[in-house]
């Protein structure tokens, strides 16, 4: 597809696409897919987010206003907009590894010689789209490759053998969820911390559980931690339950390689198999969403009394959610799972 710089556009027509995309942008777009949608040259896009940004919407129409000299160039924009969204600061040789409005200042300063304040560069990175966003941990000792080969090729393997055998492809994952959990915010007078206040005691229950792309959902709690025999206990339990084969995806937990874990599966005939994650990828596990859902919208916002109490919660929600099939697969809608629906 060819681009161009919209010379050929009248000054009304360019005018009223420069706000439309700036907008777009300002909205939450990507400004790469705003302007490839255009039809347009890569580098229109940051130049008109340029001067969006010294003389707001003004600054776009057919004739610009005179202003003071635009500190950051298009080009520089764009270059800008690249490194944030494809580096992290520790790649850029910064000691940290989150962009923050300081750090983003520091890179303008170390690279383009700008020096802009706090609010300014804010101002830019909303500009561009950009938002404060709690970020996703990962293992430093994940191995890319290993991620990128499970899902281009051992997933898709394991979907074609799962619709020979006619088996239901499950992803299970244990959790252990604490009484002194909380989530969300609470208002309160400024500059005065709130307080929870609790029991001054702590309770924890062990659970287990499996999530199917059909929205099944199969789950345990545990009494005591995890071992071989409680594990074979809940793969006997899945068993039971399903009229096809079952084909389980799990993380590496030694209990999942154990000896005996092994020797039950091997004699069970084809009805189970286990496959396993590339390590230190709990973002690939749909599963890890059943607990942050568990965790964040009920367990983090109650005061949690005694253990009983906190098992009845986890119950009751679990029993819930196995009934709320289209809730179950929204936890499969993540980016980082599309690999299960491809």
């Amino acid at each position: 597809m060819r681009h161009d710089d919209g010379r050929k556009l009248d000054h009304k027509t360019l005018e009223a696409l420069r706000i439309r995309a700036v907008q777009r942008v300002m909205d939450g777009e990507s400004p790469e897919v705003v302007i490839k949608a255009l039809g347009m040259s890569r580098a229109r896009i940051y130049e008109w987010l340029a001067a969006y940004r010294e003389g707001g919407f003004d600054a776009l129409k057919a004739k610009q206003i005179s202003g003071r000299p635009k500190k950051l160039t298009g080009d520089q924009i764009r270059e800008l907009y690249t490194w944030i969204t494809s580096f992290t600061p520790d790649q850029l040789k910064f000691e940290f590894t989150l962009w923050t409005r300081a750090r983003v200042r520091e890179l303008i300063r170390r690279e383009f010689n700008v020096r802009l304040s706090d609010v300014s560069v804010g101002r830019l990175l909303r500009n561009l789209g950009l938002t404060p966003q709690k970020p996703l941990h990962r293992a430093y000792q994940q191995n890319p490759k290993a991620v990128e080969q499970w899902k281009k090729e051992t997933y898709p393997e394991i979907q074609k053998e799962a619709k020979k055998a006619g088996a239901t492809i499950f992803f299970g994952d244990e959790a252990t969820i604490r009484s002194d959990y909380h989530s969300g915010t609470t208002w309160a007078p400024a500059g005065e911390a709130p307080l929870i206040r609790g029991t001054g005691s702590r309770f924890s229950l062990n659970l287990i559980s499996a999530i199917s792309p059909r929205g099944e959902l199969r789950f345990k709690t545990l009494q005591g931690t995890m071992n071989a025999e409680v594990f074979i206990g809940f793969l006997k339990a899945l068993v039971r339950d399903a009229d096809k084969p079952v084909f389980l995806i799990l993380d590496n937990h030694p209990v999942h390689h154990a000896r005996k874990v092994r020797e039950y599966v091997d004699n069970l005939d084809g009805r189970l198999r286990l496959f396993f994650l590339p390590p230190y990828s709990p973002e690939l596990n749909p599963d890890e969403s059943v607990w942050g859902y568990i965790k964040y919208h009920h367990v983090g916002k109650k005061v949690i009394n005694n253990k009983e109490q906190l098992r009845a919660i986890v119950y009751r929600q679990l029993r819930r959610l196995q009934k709320l099939p289209k809730l179950l697969k929204s936890f499969f809608g993540h980016p980082e799972l599309a690999y299960i629906s491809a």
